[in-house]
């Protein structure tokens, strides 16, 4: 799978600096480079973060490497976004959705 410059990987290790202190609103896509569904989706995610370049950080978890963020939020399947406001979660998207869905649900968490 080719790396997109606007998104990139968060762990385990970093992910309460990356996402939780995070100022602006972070998208954060819990993938598996297994998971269709997962590859389906990475373009979406691609053109989103290049839609709200600036204003949204775009981040990949991928939940073989980094169980214990998966578990803390209780990501049961794959893919899996979540969407996190000030350190909290502000929204869940499940599943390959188009990129008019996840633009949408973004869009309510922009000042």
């Amino acid at each position: 799978m080719a790396e997109s410059v606007l998104v990139n990987e968060v762990s385990d290790a970093n992910f309460q600096t990356d996402v939780l202190g995070s100022e602006v609103p972070v998208l954060v896509d819990f993938w598996a480079p297994w998971c269709g569904p997962c590859r389906m989706v990475a373009p979406v995610v691609d053109e989103v973060a290049a839609k709200f370049e600036g204003r949204v950080k775009v981040l990949k978890l991928n939940v073989d490497d980094n169980p214990n963020s998966a578990s803390n939020y209780g990501v049961r399947s794959i893919p899996t976004l979540l969407v996190f406001k000030n350190g909290e979660v502000a929204d869940t998207v499940v599943g390959a959705v188009p990129a008019s869905t996840l633009s949408s649900t973004l869009e309510k968490y922009l000042d």
